[in-house]
């Protein structure tokens, strides 16, 4: 069994690249019969809100990626005070008094000499004197000291990646105010819960180099690191830019379907083809890391729409009952209605157009040469209830009468009655027109 863990930040929305991350994760544990872990990385007081912890929860609810426990890592400062202590006892974390400007000047300075820009330890020279003098006059920061060697590991997609440490800055554990940073406070988190695998974006590889050599200084077990590919937009730029539009909130808003958008990002840059799912459960037992490729992955929200509409196309009426109802759609219809439009709809948020047409009728769409044919049919069409054999009668005297057929018959009626040349089976939507503006 594996234990995994997704960790964002209650700083804001969840969006499609953190999704990728989060059912990564929950699909190795639920294979596996695992564990799955939501831990909130709230160690930052001022950007971290409970409003966006609850709202982390609503939509990882809503998707049905339910979690076994929360943790929250503000609640676990004893411990990483705890593991901090350990690292400066055995002299892995040293102290260091540079502010970000004197960094920045190190940094060019290396540059300029065509050195990679790497902290060069002056920290570790400074005598206890210095060292006492300068707390009198500056904040100070921690830094892991890395040993120098070559951190190596298996990763899950990337394959084997090997990282010199010596071409990284020790990284800061510790900000001078105090505040314990994401390496050090994931460590513990993944040390203390016995996460067995991390699934993450390539843009932490190197701080996983980093933390391999922290776990190992504290003592615990390296989880299984894999890196997935960052997502881009459909014509590979950086989507980031255009996160805010992608949020899950968003995707739930416009009519999207949890099992269309997880089956999308369960294959999405995989050598598996893309296709719809039942549940979760088939999901899980149909997925497995190492078909993940390296390479940027481009997502197209479009993509999702086709999977989205077969996804309605299946569902029964107990299934969008709620839908049905919030619409204002009476339930001696509503059956017969869902019948109509489920195979004509690519999200929910659709129910309510076809229900207007139905409710309260268009303006007729007629062009100029149809004008006396939809006039002609006017006048044949039968008084009284309608029902799934009226249209197939009313259509036929039509063609005795006008001697139309095929498309030129039915077109014509279908716009006028709808607006639109294309929809439901006419047989069936005829007799739910409650207003024929004809």
């Amino acid at each position: 069994m594996k234990t995994t863990r997704f960790a964002p930040s209650p700083t804001g929305y969840i969006h499609v690249g953190n999704l990728r991350t989060a059912l990564f994760n929950y699909l190795i544990a639920r294979k596996s019969g695992g564990e799955f872990i939501l831990r909130l990385d709230d160690t930052d007081p001022i950007r971290s809100t409970e409003e966006y912890a609850d709202a982390i929860k609503e939509d990882l609810a809503w998707l049905g990626l339910h979690w076994d426990r929360v943790e929250k890592q503000s609640d676990r400062i004893d411990r990483y005070n705890f593991s901090a202590e350990k690292l400066r006892n055995s002299g892995r974390l040293y102290e260091c008094f540079e502010t970000p400007v004197e960094l920045d000047l190190k940094r060019k300075k290396q540059l300029n000499m065509g050195k990679p820009p790497v902290y060069d330890r002056s920290a570790l020279l400074l005598s206890t004197a210095e060292i006492q003098e300068l707390r009198l006059n500056r904040e100070s920061h921690w830094r892991f000291k890395l040993d120098l060697s070559r951190i190596n590991w298996d990763d899950g997609i990337l394959g084997d990646l090997s990282i010199d440490a010596a071409s990284v800055s020790d990284p800061v554990l510790i900000r001078g105010d105090g505040q314990f940073l994401y390496t050090l406070a994931s460590v513990c988190d993944d040390v203390d819960f016995g996460i067995s695998n991390v699934v993450r974006g390539s843009d932490h590889v190197t701080n996983t180099a980093t933390q391999i050599q922290i776990i190992e200084a504290l003592g615990g077990d390296v989880p299984h690191f894999a890196h997935h590919s960052l997502l881009t937009g459909s014509k590979g730029e950086p989507l980031s830019k255009r996160l805010g539009t992608l949020s899950l909130r968003d995707l739930r808003a416009s009519g999207f379907e949890p099992m269309a958008i997880l089956s999308y990002m369960s294959r999405l840059g995989s050598s598996e083809p893309i296709e719809l799912f039942d549940n979760l459960e088939d999901l899980a037992e149909n997925f497995n890391i190492s078909n993940f490729g390296a390479q940027p992955t481009k997502f197209d929200l479009n993509d999702i729409i086709p999977l989205t509409k077969k996804y309605i196309s299946t569902l029964d009426i107990s299934e969008v009952s709620d839908d049905l109802i919030k619409t204002g759609i009476p339930s001696d219809i509503a059956p017969k209605f869902w019948i109509m439009v489920r195979d004509n709809i690519n999200t929910r948020t659709e129910i309510k157009h076809w229900w207007s047409i139905c409710s309260e009728g268009v303006a007729p769409l007629i062009d100029e040469e149809d004008i006396e044919f939809i006039d002609i049919a006017k006048s044949l069409l039968p008084v009284g209830t309608f029902d799934e054999s009226t249209w197939k009668n009313w259509t036929s005297e039509i063609k005795k009468v006008t001697g139309r057929k095929g498309k030129s018959l039915f077109m014509p009626l279908r716009k006028a009655l709808t607006g639109i040349e294309h929809g439901p089976d006419m047989s069936k939507m005829l007799p739910l027109l409650q207003k024929i503006n004809l």
